[in-house]
């Protein structure tokens, strides 16, 4: 008996037997295999594919955009944010973005600098730019300061000097700076150094009260402005202490004024100051050409020891220096005997035999006695280039800045 299939879509199964090779019914006409369906993934269109060009960044929108960003030329920039606009819409180019931010960024810019021209805040940023550039050439050292220059000389063209410790070797000690007066032209190479001359040898008393104290290869230098740094405003002059000798440097301050001294000792030296001046200003005519001028000044010398001896006399010295500084003044009493001879001597000898009485008792044994108690320097100075200070000694120069 045979069972029948159960129910379905079963096909009949094929009788066993040898390998039947399958017809082309079965798979249609392309073959025993299946034909290719669509790819799996899409493939790349023309706008993305990987081997393309991007189009190009117009030049002229960078251009408007770097000038707005910096605000310069804010006029140029606006206009190369036109053109860039024009030349990307007609070629296709990219940057857009940037031609338009230049030129918003250049509007702004040009509105401001419209503000500024009318209310005149341009000429504020020039002269901001001027006090810049000023500063930059003057110096970084101020009064009171020590300095290494380059190369170790004074002299020449400088734009800066390096500032070191005084207590060590330096090659020079700022002991003044002031501003030159003047209009917009530069007044000339010799007059900018006439002036630092005569104004630093002025000064230079009042910063190294105790001239004693002052080695005798030290002398004044300067430090002036040029014609370029004068264009910009610079007008400052440095006045310097220096040493002549090429291969010395200087060691520690030089400075002695009422920042370092107690009262004894600048009452002693403010006094001292008075009479040196006067003795500087001796006529360079000697009393055999000049009689009159010579007698005159000794007047003057007279009159300045008067001074001298009243200032001494109304101070009140302490117990060490009391008795040295009453026996300075009693010299100084007969010093002044002396000159007033001078001062009405009829002929030249007469004239010089008071002259070198009267400067026996100038920084004779009492001076010495009197500075040893005070604590002040001992040693006289040598006055062979004494003529010389007013005007400048070989030894003294400028550096340029």
């Amino acid at each position: 008996m045979s069972i029948p299939p159960p129910p379905g879509t079963h096909d009949p199964q094929q009788p066993q037997g040898p390998y039947q090779a399958p017809s082309p019914a079965q798979y249609g006409q392309y073959g025993p295999y299946p034909p290719y369906g669509p790819p799996p993934y899409q493939t790349w269109g023309q706008g993305y594919s990987p081997f393309n060009r991007p189009a190009p960044v117009n030049g002229v929108a960078i251009a408007s955009l770097v000038l707005g960003i910096l605000c310069f030329l804010p006029a140029v920039g606006l206009v190369l944010g036109v053109i860039a606009l024009v030349q990307i819409k007609k070629r296709g180019e990219r940057g857009k973005g940037m031609a338009i931010g230049g030129s918003v960024m250049s509007s702004i810019g040009l509105v401001l600098w419209v503000l500024l021209l009318a209310t005149g805040g341009a000429s504020d940023i020039w002269e901001g730019f001027k006090d810049g550039a000023r500063d930059s050439a003057n110096l970084s050292v101020s009064t009171g300061e020590c300095f290494d220059a380059p190369g170790g000389s004074l002299e020449g063209y400088t734009y800066d000097v390096d500032e070191v410790p005084c207590e060590g070797e330096h090659d020079g000690e700022v002991f003044a700076v002031f501003d030159m007066s003047g209009g917009s032209d530069y007044p000339g190479d010799s007059r900018v150094t006439d002036v630092a001359d005569d104004k630093c040898y002025s000064l230079q008393d009042s910063y190294a009260m105790d001239t004693w104290a002052v080695p005798e290869n030290v002398d004044v230098y300067y430090f002036v402005p040029t014609e370029d740094s004068w264009s910009v405003g610079d007008r400052e002059i440095t006045c310097a202490f220096g040493s002549t000798d090429e291969d010395a440097t200087l060691t520690g301050s030089l400075r002695n004024d009422g920042t370092t001294l107690d009262a004894d000792q600048l009452a002693f030296l403010e006094a001292s100051r008075a009479l040196d001046t006067t003795l500087a200003a001796e006529p360079e005519e000697y009393a055999e050409e000049d009689l009159e001028a010579n007698t005159d000044w000794a007047g003057e010398v007279d009159d300045t020891l008067g001074e001298q001896v009243g200032v001494l006399r109304g101070h009140t010295w302490s117990s060490v220096a009391e008795q040295p500084v009453a026996a300075f003044v009693k010299d100084m009493q007969a010093a002044r005997k002396e000159w007033a001879k001078a001062a009405t001597a009829a002929d030249p000898d007469s004239f010089y035999e008071h002259y070198d009485s009267g400067y026996e008792f100038i920084d004779g044994d009492t001076t010495v006695t009197a500075r040893e108690a005070l604590g002040l320097a001992t040693t006289p100075p040598s006055y062979d280039d004494y003529d010389d200070g007013a005007g400048g000694s070989a030894g003294s120069g400028g550096l340029d800045v």
